[in-house]
Parts: structure tokens; C-alpha cells; sequence
């Protein structure tokens, strides 16, 4: 997901006015906590189990403070497009919590210009930003000081984080040590030495590689079959593909050589293949690259990529390409026979052009005469909203009433704090939980109102009959982009039955999804219908070598 854009000049004065810590009174907040550990925390003390103690923990402590609700992600932090953190960001803009809590400023970022970005944008939706152990006040010109340094030291920590292992890893190689990372097939780590040494199970099947390359002239694909008949799989237990051959023929480390970066060093370790035989193999894997690709050379040109799923296996259909005697010929290709073979899958092929222009027609004949069938549609989708929103209603009854009777009690402390008979000690504690409790009830019921409202709706007058006419000059005179993008924006997917392929529609909307939406969080599938396409027979006309 792409982050909103946070220039000031682009959100104007839409700042809405919200208490900082040092100038606001005591009262109830909802709190809403942010966890994330980095892909190298594994064995640091900020494991997400930890992080939640500690926040939890800490929002006990404070007076008023009810928690709202919880983020997580499971990414660096040198990128803020991370789920829960836009999730968040979404909430906030929504209004549906006070006080972003978090356990360390590295936890939110490790780059200073986003974490500016991010706290001015909290800020524009009123929002405070906390750290459980790094006491600071947003509120107060300090106190910004205060976080924009500790985003400096965090980025500056994870500059030099990289900044050793690279350099250690550089020094290692440089001295014919295996660097780091997955070792090299055919080889294991000598932990004394640190130094690559022949693997007795696989040195074996890696001269075997070499041997079906170079004598027997098989492709990367080929020899990816030949030892998956075989049984002999991959370190993760997975069948061979053959991107991984290629990468094997392409490694020095075969002949003894290491190479990390822009450091080589020859005659490191035990070679297990020639020089010369190494050398035959680079020269043939060149020639072929240079005779035909398997994949596209511009995403354009195949309309469908990711849109058809496998009925064998349920991976998505990919465009491939390949070269006959007179031309190359385009097809969707399940992604395990396009990586593994007809050993990965044995799902048929679909020649590109031929379902590209299927498509495109149905698509296009579709909105010529889908009035009725769209009625139909949006008929069962508002029944359908109708009979999800009814236990959304009674939530939403059941939540006024509670808020209703918590500000009936707040009232009766009133009165009695008035009369003289109950005293601030024993009415502050409790009023500070009921307002809490009320603001926590507040918000879900903003939330339930705003998904019951939504309900769907025909496309708006005059819509239609203009996409048609879009759609039909741009699959007479469009370019490839204009009509793969048509077929994003309003092709869901395409099955495979066995009465041939359906490709199933969007509908368009009169309005975007709310931000925040429950339903658009729960992956509500969108408006659709499914019309009759074209059969199998004919898909796949047979050609040789392939």
C-alpha cells in the first residue's frame, strides 16, 4: 500500500485540534499501541510478546488512559509501508484514538524524515505520540526536539548496524571466508575455519548439474525435472525450479572462488567443478538467454498475469513465452509448471492472445447490455448488506443504550458529589472509568454506524454507457497498457471450469471505500457477476519442443 502523502501543502488546514500531553487537562483517553519487530530481532529483547506486556502494562498505570485498540507488523522499520502501521495511521485520520503508544521511537521508525512525517501527520488528526520508555511531551517545542534526536540516534544506529556486517562480511570474504548467508549447494561451512567445504550428499548431484548442462545440453528446466523424478529435492524439501539451476551454473563458488560484492578471490576452498567446465557452461547459458526469454520483456503485454488461479494447484497463471521454428508464442502458464515443470503442476497452458481478446470482448459486451444483470447484482449485494448489517444494528442499539446508562451514572455521581454525600476521592476514580468506557463505546459505535451506512449502490447515471464506449475504442486503437489497465480496474478474476473460462466483473462504485472501513478490513469481496467465456477446446494448440 502506497503512504498517503504527508506535504502540509496537501492537507492545508485540516489539522484538527487535539490536546498535546503538557497542555491538556486529565481526562479519559483511548489508547491505541503500535508493535513491530524488525526482521533481525529475533534474538533482541523486542519480541512482539514483550512489547505488548510492556504497553499494556503501562496504559494500566496511567489515569484515564483504556485501550483502544492494537497494531502489529512484522518488518523493518526503514520503510514506512507496513499494514499495521497504515492501519493505524487510517484510525487516526478516522478519529478513533487519542495517544499512539509505542515501546521505543525505533519501533515507529528508523529513518528521521519519516518519522517527521508520521508524527505530523498524527499530529493533523489530533493525535499524541508516546514512548513507554522514552518520556517525552509532543506538546512542547522540547519535546519535539526531544523525539526528532531520538529518531536521529535510531537511524543513526541502523546505519551502522549495516554499516559493521557489511564491512565484516567484506573482511571475511577477502580472506577466502564464506561471508554469510544460504552457503552455496554443494558446500557446508567449516565452523573452525569458516572456509567451504564439499558437502559429501550434494557435491555429488552438483557435478551431475554440471554434466546434464554441458554434455547432455539440457535446459535449467529440464535438469530441474530430471532430478525431481529423481527424488532429489531441494534443502527445503521443495521441488527443484529451473531459476534455482540457473543460479547454481552461474556461482563461482563451484570452482573455488568466492565473490562478495566487489571483492573475488580465486582458489578459495575446494573447486568441485573445471575452470574449463565452468567456463562451457557460462558460454551456454549466454547463447541461450540471447536466443529467447522466458518471461515478457513489459508487464503490458500479458492483460491477465495474477488475475487466473490454477484449479490443479491454486497458484496464479503467469505469461511465458516460447520460440518456435517461425515465431515465439505467448501463454498464461500455472506458476508451478512455469517454475518446476509439468512435475510442479500439469494444469494446460492458454495461448495469451486468443484469451486476451476474449476477455477484452466479453468485458466490453458486458456493459453493452449488463443493465439487468447489474440491477440483479446490486439487488443481492444490498440484501446481503441488509441481512450482515442486522446483528450490526442490534450492536449498535446495545452500545447506545450502554453509553446511556453510563452517563445516567456519571449524572447520579454529580448529584451526589453536590449533595455532600460522596467525596472527590471516591466520584473522581470512577467518573475518569466511565469516561473511559465511554469513549471506547463511542468509538464502536462510530465504527458500526459508518458500516451500516455503507450501503452498496448502482453505478451513477450515464457510467456505464460511457465505459463502454471506453472500453470499445480501447481495444480497437488502445495501446497494451490502456487495455491491461481496463482489465485491472474492472476484472476481478478469471476461473477455469471445465465448461471453459469465466471471467468474473467489478461493478463500479458511485463512491470510494471509507478508510478504515470494517468491511474493507474484513476483505469484503466486491460487487460482481461472472459471464460465460469460451470453452477449452482450442486453448492450447499443440507445438513442438515445447
Amino acid at each position: 500500500m502506497t503512504p498517503p502523502d504527508r506535504s502540509r501543502s496537501a492537507r492545508g488546514s485540516t489539522r484538527r485540534p487535539g490536546p498535546g500531553f503538557g497542555d491538556a487537562p486529565a481526562g479519559p483517553r483511548r489508547v491505541a499501541v503500535y508493535l513491530r519487530r524488525s526482521t533481525d530481532d529475533e534474538h533482541q529483547p523486542f519480541s512482539i510478546d514483550a512489547q505488548q506486556a510492556a504497553l499494556t502494562a503501562y496504559v494500566g498505570t496511567q489515569p484515564g488512559w483504556t485501550l483502544a485498540a492494537t497494531y502489529t507488523d512484522d518488518a523493518s522499520g526503514a520503510t514506512t509501508r507496513r499494514p499495521g502501521l497504515q492501519q493505524a495511521l487510517r484510525a487516526a485520520q478516522a478519529g478513533r484514538f487519542d495517544v499512539l503508544l509505542v515501546y521505543r521511537v525505533d519501533r515507529f521508525s528508523r529513518r528521521l524524515s519519516d518519522l517527521l512525517g508520521l508524527l505530523a501527520e498524527l499530529g493533523d488528526a489530533g493525535v499524541a505520540f508516546a514512548s513507554v520508555t522514552e518520556p517525552f511531551d509532543t506538546s512542547t517545542s522540547i519535546g519535539r526536539m526531544l523525539v526528532q534526536l531520538l529518531g536521529v540516534f535510531a537511524e543513526f544506529e541502523r546505519e551502522t548496524i549495516i554499516d559493521r556486517v557489511t564491512k565484516g562480511m567484506t573482511a571475511k570474504a577477502a580472506k577466502g571466508k564464506w561471508p554469510g548467508g544460504q552457503r552455496p549447494y554443494g558446500y557446508h561451512v567449516d565452523l573452525e575455519t569458516q572456509k567451504l567445504v564439499p558437502q559429501p550428499d550434494e557435491a555429488p548431484q552438483l557435478r551431475e548439474i554440471f554434466r546434464l548442462y554441458t554434455d547432455e545440453r539440457l535446459g535449467t528446466r529440464a535438469i530441474a525435472d530430471v532430478l525431481n523424478r529423481r527424488g532429489v529435492r531441494a534443502r527445503s524439501g521443495r521441488p527443484r525450479s529451473g531459476h534455482a539451476i540457473s543460479r547454481i551454473i552461474a556461482n563461482p563458488a563451484c570452482v573455488g572462488d568466492i565473490a562478495y560484492g566487489e571483492v573475488y578471490v580465486e582458489n578459495a576452498h575446494e573447486p568441485l567443478i573445471s575452470r574449463a567446465t565452468w567456463r562451457k557452461a557460462l558460454a551456454i547459458a549466454a547463447a541461450r538467454a540471447g536466443q529467447h526469454t522466458q518471461r515478457a520483456a513489459s508487464p503490458s503485454d500479458y492483460h491477465l498475469t495474477g488475475l487466473i488461479t490454477c484449479p490443479a494447484c491454486g497458484h496464479k497463471y503467469v505469461g511465458t513465452s516460447a520460440t518456435g521454428r517461425a515465431r515465439s508464442y505467448r501463454y498464461y502458464t500455472c506458476f508451478s509448471r512455469a517454475r518446476y515443470g509439468t512435475h510442479g503442476c500439469q494444469a494446460p497452458r492458454l495461448p495469451a492472445d486468443q484469451t486476451d481478446a476474449a476477455v477484452l470482448h466479453a468485458l466490453c459486451g458486458f456493459y453493452a447490455n449488463c443493465s439487468d444483470l447489474i440491477a440483479d447484482a446490486v439487488t443481492r449485494a444490498q440484501t446481503l448488506h441488509r441481512d450482515r448489517s442486522a446483528g450490526r444494528r442490534a450492536e449498535h442499539a446495545a452500545i447506545l443504550a450502554q453509553i446511556k446508562q453510563k452517563q445516567a451514572a456519571i449524572e447520579r455521581y454529580h448529584a451526589a458529589f453536590e449533595n455532600g454525600t460522596m467525596d472527590d476521592a471516591t466520584a473522581g476514580q470512577r467518573l475518569n472509568t466511565l469516561r473511559g468506557q465511554i469513549a471506547q463505546l463511542t468509538a464502536r459505535a462510530g465504527e458500526l454506524a459508518e458500516t451500516i451506512g455503507n450501503q452498496p449502490a448502482p453505478p451513477p447515471p450515464g457510467v456505464i454507457e460511457n465505459l463502454h464506449a471506453c472500453l470499445t475504442d480501447a481495444i480497437a486503437s488502445g495501446t497494451p497498457a490502456e487495455r491491461k489497465a481496463a482489465i485491472e480496474a474492472l476484472v476481478a478474476e478469471v476461473r477455469i471450469t471445465e465448461d471453459g473460462l469465466i471471467p468474473v466483473f467489478r461493478i463500479l462504485s458511485p463512491r470510494p471505500p471509507v478508510p478504515g472501513d470494517a468491511d474493507a478490513i474484513a476483505g469484503e469481496p466486491p460487487v460482481r457477476t461472472m459471464l460465460r467465456l469460451v470453452g477449452r477446446v482450442g486453448l492450447e494448440p499443440t507445438t513442438g519442443g515445447l
